[in-house]
């Protein structure tokens, strides 16, 4: 879903708007999942808020992380689906208890956790996110040069559409995900133009499709994602990534760098002592767990819970680690 702001992973938000579409999501964009069934030995949890992100690897970790603080905790959780900015608002006011797949950000981390104080570091989830240029197995094996970015130019006929007119057409998601892709079109001189496909799910159908067609296309795409073991996207080498060369968005020319995802919270949550508070700390699991959740719901037609149940059934020792068992 990344610059200092994904994609997975930005488009930055101003505050009042920000404040709006908390207002809004609070009003009618939130899901309330709650347990009927409380464990009886559990501390009280009460009510615990997880922002929900747009794309299904962190749909994943928000079912088993929900499933099991419901179903083993007895919490009542709610779910806020809102942009990644404006879940780091929602710890200063109040209406995000977690996050649970950030992806850099170090703007944000800066202004919530270091100057605001309201947000912590929770530490990786296990996940290691890769963002870069992908284009189909098919067309790398036509073309085996296209893998090197110093190559594109003379491919980028294959490309064109009528959205991008003379130039290639280059894929991109959801325009909220963090992508440096227009600056990396200009500043390494290439003849793309940068098309915004809406989503997660589009980006797959594309690259589906056009496998399947053997029809070229190249775009921004991104792991732990399930869809990889389904087409073997091949990774397009850009210059390499070294500390700083992506500090000023304008001028980068480099790679995306390596993510280390992790979780972040709100301090006052994480300072009330919900058993919530311990279970989302101690949350952590590999880029497979994630893939196999996210693959039940995306290709299996599992609901979230169906999906979570499936996978805490067959890991619950991982579970009770996190549980502080």
């Amino acid at each position: 879903m990344f610059v200092k702001h994904r994609a997975r992973r930005g488009a930055t938000f101003a505050l009042l708007l920000g404040a709006a579409a908390l207002l809004l999501s609070s009003c009618s964009s939130a899901k309330v999942a709650s347990s009927t069934d409380t464990p009886a030995s559990s501390a009280k949890c009460g009510t615990v808020t997880l922002a929900d992100n747009a794309w299904v690897g962190y749909e994943a970790n928000l079912a088993v992380v929900a499933y099991v603080a419901k179903n083993q905790l007895g919490c009542n959780v709610v779910v806020k689906n809102i942009s990644e900015e404006i879940s780091w608002q929602g710890f200063e006011t109040g209406e995000v208890d977690a996050i649970l797949e950030n992806w850099g950000h170090d703007d944000l981390a800066k202004k919530y956790i270091t100057e605001k104080a309201v947000a912590v570091d929770l530490g990786p989830t296990g996940n290691k996110g890769i963002i870069g240029w992908y284009v189909p197995p098919f067309l790398a094996t036509k073309y085996p040069d296209i893998l090197d970015y110093k190559n594109l130019n003379k491919y980028a006929n294959l490309f064109k559409t009528s959205e991008s007119g003379s130039q290639g057409a280059f894929l991109d998601g959801d325009p909220s995900y963090v992508t440096n892709d227009e600056a990396l079109m200009k500043n390494l001189k290439l003849n793309f133009k940068v098309i915004y496909s809406g989503s997660e799910a589009a980006l797959i159908t594309a690259f589906r499709n056009a496998e399947a067609q053997k029809k070229p296309v190249i775009g921004y795409f991104y792991e732990p994602q399930w869809f990889l073991s389904e087409v073997a996207l091949k990774q397009v080498a850009l210059p390499p990534y070294t500390a700083g060369c992506d500090a000023d968005p304008k001028t980068v020319a480099c790679d995306y760098p390596p993510y280390i995802l992790n979780k972040i919270a709100s301090k006052k949550f994480m300072d009330s002592g919900s058993p919530a508070a311990t279970l989302i700390k101690n949350f952590t699991w590999t880029n497979d767990d994630q893939n196999s959740v996210a693959k039940s719901i995306t290709v299996d037609k599992l609901t979230d819970d169906q999906a979570a149940k499936k996978w805490v059934d067959a890991n619950q020792s991982k579970v009770d680690a996190w549980l502080g068992k």
